[in-house]
């Protein structure tokens, strides 16, 4: 479905480069975690498959195939195809990815209007059926407010909605849930199993936190300083970590046992 292969990123104001020899591979209706710390890689990993790289200030190689199709080198009349379309993004910070002065439903809209011949009432029905879909209360209400009238839970229920309307082959969500507080989050969480399992879409979820990685994923891939250390399935990873960076993540992720013996 999606296969990464040894991708390279340097940005021209880095020593270092930002992704160094990625190769991962995501199936038909799989959720793949990629985790790391900040500065490991992971964002600029999925920006790359989106296409979202600033060209003019990196250089950049490998092949990033989706369904066959190159994206990593593809023009932008291609990627314009892809985005949105076959791809969907979910951003950590929806308030600052949503236009404050459009109405979330044309929001959700924008890309059945760029992709598709729909006619506006059909686009509206189809908007109203994703914002259904991802639980949102009122979607027909939801559907006429502008995005500072939500709170960060339903706007990002709404950024989610947007993602997939027009029904893509993967999702790619970046830290979606940091922002969001502990029982949001995995109310979010839910909603993505959910979405997976009824449309069987692809995932790519990044986080730094192993644990929500442990409640979505059905495989993880860790990344430190641009480099894939690890690469398994969620159980092997967890309860036998080979690298010596993924042991030290997991050895940081709180614990009942851990809270009550300190002082």
């Amino acid at each position: 479905m999606l296969e990464i292969k040894d991708l390279h990123v340097k940005f021209h104001t880095r020593q270092r480069e930002a992704v160094a020899g990625v190769s991962l591979t995501i199936h038909d209706g799989e959720i793949l975690g990629l985790v790391g710390e900040s500065g490991s890689g992971k964002s600029v990993t999925a920006m790359s498959v989106a296409g979202l790289l600033p060209r003019k200030q990196c250089d950049f190689s490998g092949e990033i195939l989706l369904d066959g199709v190159e994206l990593l080198h593809a023009d932008r009349q291609l990627l314009r195809k892809v985005q949105g379309k076959d791809i969907g993004v979910v951003f950590q910070e929806p308030m600052s990815a949503m236009d404050p002065l459009m109405i979330i439903g044309r929001q959700v809209e924008e890309v059945l209007r760029i992709h598709t011949d729909l006619s506006r009432e059909e686009r509206r029905t189809r908007a109203l059926a994703a914002l259904a879909a991802v639980e949102l209360p009122d979607p027909e209400g939801v559907y006429r407010k502008y995005p500072h009238e939500l709170s960060g839970g339903m706007l990002q229920r709404a950024m989610i909605s947007a993602a997939i309307v027009a029904r893509p082959k993967l999702l790619l969500l970046d830290e979606p849930t940091t922002a969001l507080d502990v029982t949001i989050q995995a109310q979010i969480l839910e909603l993505l199993k959910k979405l997976n399992r009824e449309s069987g879409i692809s995932m790519l979820f990044i986080s730094h936190n192993l644990n929500v990685v442990r409640k979505l994923c059905t495989r993880t891939a860790v990344m430190q300083r641009g480099v894939l250390v690890e690469e398994g399935d969620i159980d092997t990873v967890f309860h036998h970590p080979q690298h010596p960076y993924t042991q030290r993540l997991i050895a940081a992720i709180p614990t009942r046992h851990r809270k009550e013996e300190a002082p």
